[in-house]
């Protein structure tokens, strides 16, 4: 039986092939130490996991749920947003939540790119993108992110391409894998770009509470939401990774057309998780500044014993093992 042509080029998702290698090692006795998919070794917040038992204890949450996500989620992430990046959004039009942003990207892919179309894709960047695109039958058009550069878009550069095509335009910001945190001014320079061209920006905002004390949402910049939407996730900043906890920001217009797509994917989500994550986002600084402190520790150990003191944002990242050393370099 012959594969569909859409999973041409696009080989196993590289963090599945890569932990089926270490599984195999840990079996021969290898003890590997896993610096790879950024999986937070920390559990979520006690009251969290109490939220989920005690709601799963109900006899009247284990059915279908809201396609849309429940209403105490959407407006948890509504709350979030705007006590957090001064964002504000409509918690019955402008929020979808997900079932991990990942999902959401592909949703993305699948409701706006027909075969042929193209959406410029960071280098390096989240492999994610890339083989997203493609099997949703698009091209993937690279924009390279260079130190000389502060790893921001040239786009000087980008205007000499043939744009013609491009649909989508992914941003990640802070940026995996180089950990370059995001620049109002180059955000403020993404707006005018994508309404010259016509594109929809994708901000992808997963590490914004990470080692990092002035989160951005890019949609705080007068008139994105005309052209940007934005994903999020509970994964790393909440240590929720396995719980499969994201969202979808942006004007009820853009949401309505992803829904079109994510509606004949899902079934919605464990009533249970939703409320569970709902209580996550109202946990306070204390929170952030907590998961923080660790992280921070770890980091000056680990660049203590090689004499730096001061990494720089990528060789920080690689320390905290939120991105693998593989991915140094093009992906």
């Amino acid at each position: 039986m012959e594969v569909a042509k859409r999973l041409q080029g696009v080989g196993e998702y590289y963090f599945s092939a890569k932990l089926r290698e270490i599984d195999e090692l840990n079996k021969l006795g290898k003890n590997i130490i896993n610096l790879g998919i950024g999986s937070p070794d920390l559990p979520p917040h006690p009251d969290v996991v109490k939220v989920l038992y005690e709601e799963a204890l109900k006899p009247n949450v284990h059915g279908y749920q809201n396609y849309k996500g429940s209403p105490v989620l959407r407006m948890a992430f509504a709350d979030w947003y705007q006590k957090l990046y001064g964002v504000v959004l409509n918690p019955d039009t402008e929020i979808l939540p997900l079932i991990g942003s990942k999902e959401g990207i592909m949703h993305i892919c699948m409701t706006y790119l027909n075969e042929g179309d193209a959406a410029l894709v960071p280098n390096p960047g989240y492999p994610t993108y890339r083989s997203n695109v493609t099997i949703a039958g698009g091209i993937c058009v690279d924009y390279d992110l260079k130190e000389e550069n502060n790893y921001q878009p040239d786009f000087e550069a980008i205007e000499k391409m043939d744009l013609s095509r491009v649909k989508l335009f992914f941003v990640n910001y802070p940026q995996m894998p180089t950990g370059q945190k995001p620049d109002i001014e180059v955000f403020k320079t993404l707006i005018p770009f994508a309404k010259k061209h016509n594109i929809l920006i994708v901000h992808d905002n997963p590490y914004s509470f990470i080692l990092n004390d002035e989160p951005v949402s890019l949609l705080s910049v007068d008139g994105a939401k005309e052209v940007v939407i934005e994903l999020n996730s509970l994964s790393k900043s909440h240590n929720m990774a396995g719980w499969r906890v994201g969202v979808l920001c942006g004007a009820a217009e853009r949401i309505n057309e992803v829904l079109r797509f994510k509606s004949n994917m899902d079934s919605g989500m464990f009533l249970p998780l939703q409320l569970a994550a709902a209580k996550a986002l109202t946990l306070g600084q204390d929170w952030f500044n907590e998961v923080n402190g660790i992280y921070k520790e770890r980091r000056e150990k680990g660049f203590d014993r090689r004499g730096k003191a001061n990494p720089p944002p990528i060789e920080a990242r690689l320390a905290l093992g939120i991105i693998p050393f593989e991915l140094h370099g093009r992906m």
